[in-house]
């Protein structure tokens, strides 16, 4: 997932449907034909490096056509591609590599240049990781990192088939829709705004990732290529409606990640007059699992995440380990159909997955409400709880709270150690262009809102973006590193 089926269809388009626009970045566009000879280059060129079949190889997921063809090619080959951020340094990537049994690293450039580096083996490093099936999956994501290292997700063939499958049916899509691929290559946001799309014979418009902050050049890829299915973070939302543009032809909006806030929901639909809209959640290990159309004219405060699409089951394990038969809280437990069979570390696998009643579930970490209607709302992480002076506090509550204020863009809130605390609060918020907000301000506003002890003990605001993860999170682990050394100087 993707798998050679797509990579077959993908070749049949190139047949029947050679002139029609297959990719679009910048001032470029590569037909399905040209993307299909493009493919069939790079085949040329792996044969050339006599790889033992199934074998496995990273391809650092450069958001370009050659990328795309590239990868096409390696499902073609009935090889495994490791398909990490581009962004990872250089012994991230290696360790990656080496866990995954990657026999070398490819990459291509402008001039269809095919460059194969030989991965040196590391035994230690590979103990615990199971070899990739080539039988099952054809690509590895990995997750974000944001809570440790990147773990190593197969995603599963026949999976991403049924995925497609469903993705196709609930929105309508047709090949005449045009989708905005704003996430990074290798964010699995990925399967459906590029792969499915492509298996379809549809148009995807990639977001270069150097110019994703660029609100007008977003909004002008929207605007010019008449796209229809748009999906994607908040902060894309916040950089299409900024200057009042009306993307009439848009007919679905997909909000992911994190939650939206109210105040851009109204005018998100301003922006988007013909546009139905859905809340989707899920996470990598999963593919989506749930799904919530959303009315924007009915405030809902929180905006719920949904509930199961189909096929889908999903469990609430509450806080003494039994399983709500109705309505209750706790944590999420979730089993698709396009899920993955486990990470690579078999370790992890056995913390991640359970089986219940025949079933393999995925324990999620999300902590969610589930009312007597079926409906779920996200209530925050496991891992976001941390006490403050003794007191429970949720880290994405306060989050939400900041985020409220009308001159923040994004907010952040990690958690530092404190010696009198235990835990003290830090927020790193990035304001709107042109605001002259300032932490007394927000600190103020907080206090409106928040009790005491949940109040950000210390406030750093930009006008930069967050800093990200591979994946397009923000990176709090970086944000709360960043804090220490500055208290540490």
């Amino acid at each position: 997932m993707p798998s050679p089926c797509l990579a077959e269809t993908v070749a049949v388009h190139g047949h029947h449907r050679r002139h029609q626009t297959a990719l679009i970045l910048n001032d470029r566009t590569v037909t399905y034909g040209e993307l299909s000879d493009l493919t069939q280059t790079y085949r040329d060129r792996l044969l050339q490096l006599r790889l033992l079949a199934g074998s496995t190889v990273c391809v650092p997921a450069y958001k370009t056509p050659e990328t795309i063809a590239l990868l096409l090619a390696v499902f073609h080959e009935g090889l495994v591609a490791l398909a990490p951020s581009p962004d990872l340094g250089a012994a991230a990537l290696a360790r990656l590599s080496q866990q995954a049994r990657a026999t070398h690293t490819l990459t291509v450039s402008a001039s269809n240049a095919l460059t194969a580096d030989p991965v040196q083996g590391n035994e230690e490093e590979a103990e615990g990781f199971a070899p990739a099936d080539p039988g099952r999956s054809s690509l590895l994501l990995t997750t974000s990192g944001s809570t440790g290292t990147p773990k190593i997700v197969p995603i599963a063939a026949a999976g991403f088939e049924a995925f497609a499958a469903w993705a196709t049916h609930e929105f309508g899509l047709t090949p005449s829709d045009v989708a905005l691929s704003y996430a990074p290559l290798n964010f699995d946001l990925a399967l459906l705004d590029i792969w499915t799309f492509l298996q379809l014979g549809a148009q995807v418009v990639l977001v270069d990732q150097g110019r994703a902050t660029d609100g007008p050049h977003v909004q002008a890829l929207v605007a010019t290529h008449d796209v229809t299915f748009v999906q994607g973070v908040p902060m894309v939302y916040r950089q299409l409606v900024e200057a009042g543009a009306v993307f009439t032809p848009v007919r679905h909006v997909i909000f992911t990640g994190d939650s939206l806030p109210d105040a851009l929901l109204t005018p998100v639909s301003s922006a988007f007059p013909q546009a139905r809209f859905h809340n989707v959640f899920g996470c990598t290990e999963t593919n989506d699992s749930f799904i919530h159309t959303v009315d924007p004219s009915v405030p809902s405060g929180r905006m719920p995440i949904g509930r199961p699409i189909a096929g889908t089951d999903a469990l609430v394990r509450e806080p003494d380990g039994a399983i709500a038969q109705s309505a209750g809280s706790g944590e999420l437990l979730v089993a698709t159909p396009f899920q993955t069979d486990g990470y690579l570390n078999t370790a992890l696998s056995t913390e991640a997955f359970t089986v219940i009643d025949g079933r393999t579930y995925y324990r999620t970490g999300d902590l969610v409400t589930r009312d007597e209607d079926g409906l779920y709302r996200l209530q925050g992480r496991a891992d976001w709880q941390v006490k403050v002076r003794g007191v429970r506090t949720n880290l994405q509550e306060v989050e939400q709270v900041i985020a409220a204020h009308p001159d923040v863009a994004e907010a952040v809130v990690v958690p530092l150690p404190d010696e009198q605390a235990g835990v003290r609060l830090h927020a790193h918020v990035s304001r709107h262009p042109s605001s002259t907000l300032t932490s007394l301000r927000l600190r103020t506003h907080a206090g409106k809102h928040l009790p005491r002890h949940a109040i950000p003990t210390s406030v750093y605001i930009t006008d930069n973006p967050l800093p990200r993860t591979s994946t397009g999170k923000p990176d709090r682990n970086l944000i709360k590193s960043n804090r220490m050394k500055e208290t540490q100087t």
